[in-house]
């Protein structure tokens, strides 16, 4: 029986047959797996590719001899904490760290200098009731590119681009990021409504951060409207705390989430422990993570919030919005 293989996998296996980072590598077999039909005809390629799908996990994964975790394991991969994670990418010196640092207890290494930072470090922002994990990142330049950045992009949430408003040559700095990511098949976008025609690529939704407003140069901003129509834009300094925490809620609203909140049968609610989940989920998601079968043993909720009669009964497909307050009948 033919395989019948579309145009995507030879696209794919080219760009498979010429990488050489493991990573990359596995991620490209594993892509090579999923748009590979499933009938007889592929049966033997299938089997092949599971097996070089185990050994390139195997290889990412084994660690050195004397028993030290591999170098790379460490930097392209960040374990997901709270209710998203969101990676801040940049040129050089656009004070990605700073945010970082002003925002978690993280501190990484800052300097008045480009490439201050070298590898990766991770630290937890609060917003209102919520834990979300930023990441900072090594700069993108034509002069550096971490190969382990494409990993940890392709994997968070949400990108956040920071921009140095200061900079004369900030559009033609954020050009470079943006034509790098492009080769690495890297595309930012406002919204991710749905998956790119190529396999090979990946949208990621980014929100654009226009750093150090407090000396803007003039037209910056304007510059850099024009530059990303259609994305959401916040202009912060580390001086006003008015715009970090409109970055603390744009970043809150991008990652699409909402919390709701639980209580027990007369009793009253807990305002600091919600539940996170994505908007446009129901009474019966909320339940489900609280435990996985809570959601079948369901009779129905009660629900308050902005817009509702207190106490509104309702039904396991319910859908809540942000803030509701959610009592579980079983």
């Amino acid at each position: 029986m033919p395989a019948n293989l579309p145009p995507q996998y030879y696209e794919l296996e080219r760009e498979f047959a010429k990488e050489k980072d493991p990573r990359e590598r596995l991620r490209l077999a594993e892509e090579l797996l999923r748009v590979m039909p499933k009938h007889k005809g592929t049966d033997h390629l299938q089997a092949d590719m599971k097996t070089k799908i185990a050994k390139l996990k195997k290889l990412v994964e084994a660690p050195k001899k004397g028993g030290a975790t591999r170098q790379a394991t460490l930097q392209d991969h960040v374990e997901r904490e709270g209710a998203g994670q969101v990676i801040l990418i940049g040129p050089p010196n656009t004070g990605k760290s700073s945010l970082v640092d002003a925002f978690t207890n993280a501190h990484p290494a800052i300097g008045d200098y480009p490439y201050t930072t070298r590898e990766p470090q991770a630290g937890m922002m609060t917003f209102e009731t919520v834990q979300i994990q930023l990441i900072d990142t090594p700069p993108i330049s034509s002069e550096q590119y971490e190969n382990y950045l494409g990993n940890l992009i392709r994997n968070a949430d949400l990108v956040l681009l920071v921009c140095d408003l200061t900079d004369p040559k900030m559009i033609e700095n954020v050009d470079v990021v943006l034509r790098i990511l492009d080769e690495k098949h890297i595309v930012l976008k406002p919204q991710v409504d749905k998956e790119p025609e190529d396999p090979r690529y990946k949208y990621q939704k980014t929100l654009i951060c226009g750093h150090k407003c407090e000396d803007a140069a003039d037209g910056s901003f304007v510059s850099l409207q024009s530059r990303f129509p259609g994305f959401g834009i916040v202009t912060t300094s580390l001086l006003d705390d008015v715009s970090l925490d409109q970055l603390k809620r744009a970043i809150f609203e991008c990652l699409a989430i909402m919390r709701v909140f639980t209580k027990q049968i007369g009793k009253e609610v807990d305002p600091n422990d919600p539940v996170v989940l994505p908007v446009g989920g129901t009474v019966e998601d909320a339940a489900n993570v609280i435990h996985k079968d809570f959601g079948q043993k369901l009779k129905f909720a009660k629900v308050w919030g902005r817009g509702k009669f207190d106490g509104q009964r309702v039904k396991s497909d319910y859908v809540l919005t942000d803030g509701d307050i959610v009592e579980f009948h079983i």
